[in-house]
């Protein structure tokens, strides 16, 4: 009997020792941490790396390589001189006439940024400034007057503010009272903010019935506009087969992220169709 503890102890150890030789047969592959520091191969052709320190936004990968102010300068079409415009004479009527297009045989088509709220890219004034580009920026009055000061530098670089309504709701089908309010509402907050009051109206989504035109020209938007082309994210849409920008026509992009790739896919989608942007305002005249 006095030797069966010491058998324990042999028995019990010799156990240990197998299990740990089973544990080892079935581990897993060992796992590698990755490097401290980023392993960068040389580019083909022989430029240094890239400083791994480096902030994410200043290391030039792809498509994130940051696009300067002239980098943008630099792929803005060479125009020809505007023509003198021959305007359009809107009459006067108890409703706000509705174009998809100016009525113009000229060859000049127009740019028209909506809304203002979603984001703002710090450039886009300094750059409409500098490229002489003619835009209409239909704006909603609360974001018009959370970021007056950006978009008074648009208005100081030739840009002209007209109305989008309050809250981007969808007009049609709703009553007189609810449409008066969102479009007047805003005309009298930009008139306050910009100094004049605006003439045209773009519904939100372009949705709108007889109600919204009528409630437009009650609130001195005598003219209201839906579009030819969209640009988004750098790319030009059109809304016929004809991939072409026609005299008159009326490009809409948004107040996003892409906004500066947005304006040089439209002016270069303009001067492919023969054309020159100009000015809305200057081709719509109310008698």
């Amino acid at each position: 009997m006095a030797s069966t503890p010491s058998r324990r102890v042999l028995a019990v150890c010799s156990l240990l020792a197998v299990l740990s030789l089973n544990a080892c047969d079935k581990s897993d592959p060992p796992v590698f941490s990755a490097p401290a520091s980023p392993i960068v191969s040389p580019s083909a052709s022989g430029s240094p790396a890239p400083d791994p320190s480096a902030s994410p936004s200043s290391v030039p990968v792809g498509d994130l390589v940051p696009k300067s102010l002239e980098w943008y300068l630099a792929r803005v079409p060479d125009f020809p001189d505007a023509p003198e415009p021959q305007r359009v004479h809107v009459p006067e009527s108890t409703s706000s006439v509705f174009w998809f297009r100016v009525p113009t045989d000229q060859k000049v088509a127009f740019i028209t940024i909506d809304d203002g709220a979603l984001s703002r890219p710090a450039m886009v004034p300094e750059f409409i400034r500098q490229a002489h580009i003619p835009v209409t920026l239909f704006l909603n009055s609360p974001a018009a007057s959370r970021y007056t000061d950006y978009f008074k530098a648009i208005e100081a670089a030739g840009g002209v503010v007209e109305n989008h309504t309050i809250s981007h709701d969808s007009l049609k089908g709703k009553s007189y009272d609810f449409q008066r309010h969102e479009i007047c509402g805003a005309a009298d907050k930009l008139e306050d903010l910009f100094g004049k009051r605006p003439t045209l109206f773009r519904p939100p989504y372009g949705n709108r019935d007889a109600t919204t035109l009528r409630a437009a020209r009650d609130c001195g938007m005598k003219a209201s506009f839906y579009w030819t082309q969209t640009v988004d994210k750098g790319v030009v849409r059109y809304q016929s087969a004809q991939h072409v920008v026609k005299p008159g026509d009326v490009l809409l992009m948004h107040f996003r992220p892409a906004l500066m790739d947005d304006l040089v896919a439209a002016l270069r989608a303009i001067y492919r169709s023969g054309l020159t942007p100009a000015l809305l305002e200057d081709y719509v005249v109310f008698d």
